[in-house]
């Protein structure tokens, strides 16, 4: 293996001062010791690593001038069985602490919080407690609440029955009745597990993994999880939630010791060293490759063409971080797009409809993960499909790979590593877990987040023709570690679980002694007390309304021309890259256009332009952008919903070196697109229904509300059939169709009619740069562009006005329920739209959480409004029950009205929305977000005025529009869930349209 030199990347203080470079050695509190500090060049941050001298906790700051701050502490957790005890740990540790004894600390933070993220996470072999806040009281506040939870928690074993697992009669008071499991965990992973890419790598990993922690689901099996006992998951506290396990990661513009006293001050001085290393132990080895078959779950009864074929290897060490980057080089070589070797044998292989999900690099265990596979295969393929990837690893071990192509990936690593991104999920947040990893592998932190003294050994050992072959040979070809899995879908295991767990159920009964049975009846009568007590909120720190700010930021624009099109031009730090857009004005469109208008839009930077074919295409994108995409926007008015406008964009990303040829690909992608490559497309729309598929029990409370929501106005009704439950269903259909060649050629031909409509359609340009390279990026875009034509009568798009209730039931593989009611509002300019904003919080604060969650069993469930489309949707996720669930929906109006709320519920719900207005983004995300809400009216003193109204919502205001909105009679519902609930009579009662998918 062509093993690059491991040089030290990270510097002592001592250097860095010889250096010149500008840090000084922070201060940190006398209980911590200072280890080394490096400053990132491209990042413009200082990372600073401190031990403390006692217990040997790691402190690792990232120093920022930012204003968001963040906070995590992570812990080594791992488990040696598949009962879930460190993700039923996670969520039982949030429910009560030591210095604050109430029922559900974490729920109730997140209410008297300006929090900009808020979470827990249990990865497969750690768990990390992280949040973030712009607000400095908010920030102690928190991290107040969370240092006690982790370190002094509870525990109580009614949390842990709420949240884990439980067993309850059907009816909790009477002991004739049947046993039922329930508990919050318990249902997550029902529903986690329905997913077949989730059995997919739980399967692979139990496989290449035969010995080690990774051998086992860290989530929960929902057949082992009822195994875990209340005495095992506080063994399991005691011994991996101490501080010499531990590692306290903080971003932003803090001090380090300020944060450090209140680390010493609530828990370390209360701790000594810990007398145990916990790690991962190395997985054992195989001698040879070996395959393996198994099934997973589906309602469908054609089987056909349903099967995933995953080749995999175990490589070496993740915190080796050298070889780690030398393991994403090839990957990304591999399969980087379709123009990459693999990737492409993948996606034109007859043997499956598209590249499975599992292809490519899983880094974030002690030991990497390489797998290449496809879906949409059949068992008896499984020997070709290895066959075929081994030919393409053997071809390139031989042959080599164009440098070009290696020249690209290490573009798009830089790219990736300067890109200042934040918009799903704080950048600083982003950037600590980067980190996560090697620290809790005890690897180099400092390092895995800056990786530029790596990758400049990288690009330097790359320049060797032999290096990808190389690689291939030493981590591929020769390396025995292979697992060949088979996955085939089962028709009948979904009813065998059901039976399995009634079995299991009726023999821990018939065993019962009525002592026992009274013990459980008493349990549920003391869970339900817990649950309906009220917790003196006050124990608990908060934020009020006096410390929202003043302002609300929103990033400026400059109007300019770019060859008499209009231009909207944003200066922002992007950190050296540049962000041009190209927005075109929707035509009229006739229902077979619309119908292939988001398919049209997620494959137009995907297929041959300027005269290149696709493979070409890719190619050119990778080695000099980060990316072409394109996406509609559609909204309503701001007073009326039924008035929609709609939008195509063109967005591109890259360095300011690359503007040019950037410019020149995006015109190239909206005026010059082959739609006459008729297998590429089949073969995109194989990947687009292998993903949607993939997708519903991971996203079906978000399909389920725009199932309900779908007979509220045009966007929503669009949402639903191109985007939904309905736009999945005729997605499949559409793949079916296309073994028909006129079929495939009438699809290309309304994909090039499509096109030359928005080609010629009226168009502006939006910019995001920093201040000094605005100019060449206009001037690019102008150069390639042209002059804009002048278009007489063009007919804006105006879809048809619709509002009308709707009652739909889905069915699908899932063995839990997603359950969705939406009700007609009113938009954003209407008085009532501030109090409608503030409802969805409050009753998910003050009624929902309790009823879906807590006393349901779901995993989570709530309330919105969206202003947009004129409708308030009430959902809940991965839900035990149905029409249970879909009666708690109205009993929180019924509560509203009611019941005597106090001034802090309304306050917290205020803070709730506040928080969400207020959360910031990328820099070109924020300015993109700032321009799309201008297109459609909502300019910067509607939305500063709208967030002023919402700082004056009453708690009358609310009861008002509880009464003005929500009639039962008038309710909308949609429902994703199984065949057997389906057919139940309760479910039947409730009249529902029904739809398989």
């Amino acid at each position: 293996m062509p093993t690059l030199p491991l040089k030290p990347n990270t510097k002592r203080i001592s250097q860095i001062q010889e250096s010149a470079l500008p840090m000084k050695t922070p201060v940190s509190h006398p209980a911590f010791v200072h280890v080394r500090s490096e400053h990132i060049q491209s990042l413009d941050i200082d990372v600073h690593e401190f031990q403390h001298t006692v217990t040997g906790t790691t402190h690792i700051h990232l120093a920022a001038d930012k204003p968001e701050n963040v906070f995590l502490v992570g812990l080594r957790t791992v488990p040696t069985d598949s009962t879930g005890v460190a993700h039923i740990l996670e969520h039982t540790v949030l429910c009560g602490s030591e210095k604050y004894p109430v029922r559900d600390p974490f729920f109730m933070m997140i209410r008297r919080s300006l929090n900009t993220f808020m979470n827990a996470f249990t990865s497969s072999d750690w768990t990390a407690y992280p949040f973030a806040t712009l607000n400095r009281k908010d920030y102690f506040n928190l991290l107040d609440v969370y240092l006690d939870a982790v370190f002094f928690s509870r525990l109580d074993e009614l949390d842990f029955a709420q949240e884990g697992h439980r067993v309850e009669f059907e009816k909790a008071d009477d002991s004739t009745t049947d046993l039922v499991f329930k508990g919050v965990v318990f249902n997550e992973m029902k529903g986690a597990m329905s997913a077949a890419t989730s059995v997919l790598w739980q399967t692979l990993s139990k496989h290449l993994f035969p010995n080690n922690t990774y051998h086992f689901n860290s989530g929960g099996e929902p057949e082992d999880i009822p195994d875990l006992s209340y005495e095992e998951l506080k063994s399991f506290y005691e011994t991996h939630y101490h501080p010499s396990n531990a590692v306290f990661m903080t971003y932003g513009n803090l001090a380090p010791d300020e944060l450090q006293t209140r680390f010493q001050d609530q828990v370390l001085n209360r701790f000594e060293k810990l007398d145990r290393t916990i790690q991962v132990t190395p997985a054992k080895r195989y001698h040879a490759p070996m395959r393996v078959q198994e099934s997973y779950a589906t309602q469908e009864e054609d089987t056909t063409d349903k099967t995933h074929i995953v080749v995999s290897w175990l490589l070496g060490e993740s915190i080796n971080l050298d070889e780690r980057l030398q393991a994403h080089l090839l990957s990304s070589v591999l399969l980087d797009n379709s123009a990459s070797p693999m990737m492409r044998a993948l996606e034109q292989s007859e043997l499956g409809n598209s590249p499975s999900p599992m292809c490519g690099l899983e880094d974030s265990a002690r030991e990497m993960v390489f797998a290449s596979g496809l879906d949409g295969s059949n068992p008896e393929h499984t020997l070709a499909t290895e066959q075929m990837i081994i030919e393409v690893l053997e071809t390139i071990a031989r042959e080599g790979v164009p440098q070009e192509q290696i020249e690209a990936v290490l573009h798009q690593i830089e790219m990736s590593q300067r890109e200042i991104r934040g918009d799903g999920m704080p950048f600083g947040l982003q950037l600590v877990l980067s980190g996560l990893s090697a620290a809790m592998q005890r690897g180099d932190t400092l390092a895995s987040i800056d990786l530029d003294p790596a990758l400049q050994r990288l690009r330097e050992a790359a320049q060797d023709r032999d290096f990808i072959p190389g690689l291939i040979r030493t981590l591929l070809l020769d390396n025995p570690h292979r697992v060949t899995l088979t996955m085939t879908p089962d028709t009948s295991i979904s009813e065998r679980r059901i039976v399995a767990e009634k079995t299991r159920l009726a023999t821990m009964k018939e065993a019962m002694s009525e002592t026992e049975k009274l013990h459980i009846v008493d349990q549920a009568a003391a869970l339900a007390k817990r649950q309906a007590q009220e917790d003196d909120p006050e124990i608990l720190p908060k934020v009020t309304l006096a410390d929202v700010p003043v302002e609300l930021h929103i990033p400026t624009s400059e109007s300019r021309t770019i060859e008499n099109a209009p231009a909207t031009i944003y200066a922002q730090g992007t950190n050296g890259l540049v962000y041009p857009h190209v927005v075109v004005d929707l035509p009229q469109l006739d229902p077979e256009l619309a119908a292939v208008l988001p398919l049209y839009t997620n494959f137009l930077a995907e297929l041959g332009s300027g005269g290149r074919d696709y493979l070409d295409t890719q190619t050119a994108q990778a080695a000099v952008t980060g990316g072409i995409s394109a996406y509609t926007l559609q909204r309503g008015s701001v007073d009326d919903e039924q008035a929609v406008s709609g939008f195509m964009v063109l967005r591109g990303k890259a360095l300011l070196r690359n503007t040019d040829a950037l410019s020149g690909l995006m015109l190239d992608t909206l005026t010059d697109v082959r739609f006459d490559e008729h297998s590429r497309i089949r073969e995109l729309i194989a990947q687009t229904r292998s993903s949607r598929e993939q997708s519903v029990t991971g996203s079906g409370h978000m399909l389920a509300m725009m199932a309900a929501a779908s007979g509220m106005s045009p966007t929503t009704r669009l949402s639903h059939q191109l985007s939904g439950l309905a736009g999945i269903k005729s997605l499949k259909a559409l793949d079916d169709s296309l073994s028909d060649d006129k079929a495939m050629a009438e699809l290309a031909e309304r994909f090039a009619t499509l096109h030359q409509m928005l080609r010629d359609a009226p168009r502006q340009f939006m910019i995001v740069a920093e201040d000094e390279n605005l100019e060449s990026v206009q001037k690019s875009l102008g150069a390639a562009f042209g002059a804009a034509s002048v278009i007489k009568d063009f007919a804006k798009y105006s879809p048809a006005p619709i509002r009308e209730q709707v009652k739909q039931l889905w069915t699908t593989s899932t063995e839990v329920n997603f359950s969705a009611k939406a009700y007609p509002t009113a938009t954003s300019s209407h008085t009532d739209a501030a109090a409608l904003s503030i409802l969805g919080p409050f009753l998910r604060n003050g009624y929902l959480h309790r009823a879906i969650r807590e006393t349901g069993g779901a995993y989570g469930g709530g309330a919105s409004q969206d202003s947009d489309t004129a409708s308030f949707r009430f959902y809940s996720y991965r839900d035990p029950r149905l029409t249970g669930t879909l009666d708690d929906f109205d009993a929180s109006i019924k509560w509203l009205q009611e019941t005597s709320h106090e001034p802090r519920e309304l306050e917290e719900a205020i803070l709730n929305v506040i928080s969400g207005i207020d959360k910031p983004g990328s820099p070109a995300g924020e300015a993109r977000s700032a321009y799309q809400a201008e297109l459609f009216g909502r300019t910067a003193e509607r939305r500063r005025e709208f967030r002023k109204q919402i700082l004056e919502v009453s708690l009358e205001d609310l009861r008002r529009v509880g009464a003005t909105y929500f009639d039962p009679q008038k309710a909308s519902v949609g429902v994703v869930t199984n065949e057997k609930t389906a057919a139940t009579a309760e479910v039947s009662a409730l009249g529902l349209e029904k739809f398989a998918l």
